[in-house]
C-alpha cells in the first residue's frame, strides 16, 4: 500500500475542491482513486502540491517555492466540474458495493453488472500494461440505492442450492443403476452354472480321464 505523505500544515492553502457525495459514492477507496486520478493529469513538477484531506482535495503552496500553481489549480478546477462522471474502477466497485472480486467477475460476465468500457494502464516502474473493465458511477448508484447486490445473491445462493440438488440426485441415480446391474448379473451366472458336485456321474466322467 502507498504510503501517504504527510501534509505540511505550514505550506499556503491556494484552493480547496470538496469531493460531493455523487462523486465518491460514501467510498474512501473511490475518494483517494479521484485524487490519483487528478495528480496525474497535472504536470510533474506540480503534483507533490495536490493533497486530499478528509474528502476535500487541497492545492498547498510550501514556503520558499514558487511553482505555477495558477496552472495547477485551473487544471483542477476543470477536471471538477465532470468529477462525477468520472469512470469507477473495479477496486473501488468493490468497496462502494461491499461486494468480492469472484462477484464482481461473476457478475460482470453474465451482464448484470454493466461494463462502461475498458482501460489500459501501466504499472508503475514496469513495462508490463493491464487492461481493466470501467463502470457507469449513475449505474454503480443505481445498483446501490436498489439494493440489488443483495437480490443477486439470493439468486446465486438458490441457483447453487439447485445446482447441488441436481448433481445429488445424478449421482443417487448412478449408484442405483451400477447396485442393478452388479446382482442382475451374478443371479444370472448362478442360474447358468450348477456346481460340479451335483452334476450326475461326474465322478465317472473324470475318472475316464476325459478332463486331463
Amino acid at each position: 500500500m502507498p504510503v501517504r505523505r504527510k501534509i505540511d500544515q505550514t505550506a499556503k492553502l491556494v484552493g480547496e475542491w470538496p469531493l460531493s457525495p455523487a462523486a465518491t459514492l460514501g467510498s474512501s477507496v473511490r475518494s483517494r482513486g479521484i485524487f490519483l486520478e487528478m495528480r496525474a493529469r497535472l504536470p510533474l513538477p506540480l503534483r507533490t502540491l495536490l493533497h486530499l484531506e478528509s474528502r476535500v482535495l487541497s492545492l498547498r503552496l510550501p514556503e520558499g517555492s514558487d511553482p505555477d500553481v495558477e496552472a495547477a489549480a485551473a487544471i483542477v478546477s476543470e477536471v471538477m466540474r465532470n468529477i462525477e462522471d468520472l469512470p469507477v474502477i473495479p477496486r473501488e466497485v468493490e468497496d462502494i458495493l461491499t461486494i468480492s472480486s469472484g462477484e464482481r467477475h461473476r457478475w460482470l460476465k453474465d451482464g448484470r453488472l454493466q461494463s462502461a468500457g475498458t482501460r489500459t494502464v501501466k504499472l508503475r516502474g514496469r513495462a508490463r500494461k493491464i487492461t481493466f473493465h470501467v463502470f457507469d458511477p449513475r449505474h454503480i448508484e443505481d445498483l446501490l440505492d436498489r439494493d440489488l447486490v443483495t437480490v443477486w445473491r439470493e439468486e446465486d445462493a438458490a441457483t447453487a442450492a439447485e445446482n447441488r440438488r441436481r448433481a445429488a440426485a445424478k449421482a443417487a441415480l448412478k449408484r442405483a443403476q451400477k447396485r442393478g446391474r452388479g446382482p442382475a448379473g451374478s443371479t444370472n451366472s448362478s442360474r447358468n452354472e450348477d456346481p460340479p458336485s451335483k452334476l450326475r456321474g461326474w465322478e465317472d466322467f473324470e475318472g475316464e480321464g476325459l478332463l486331463r
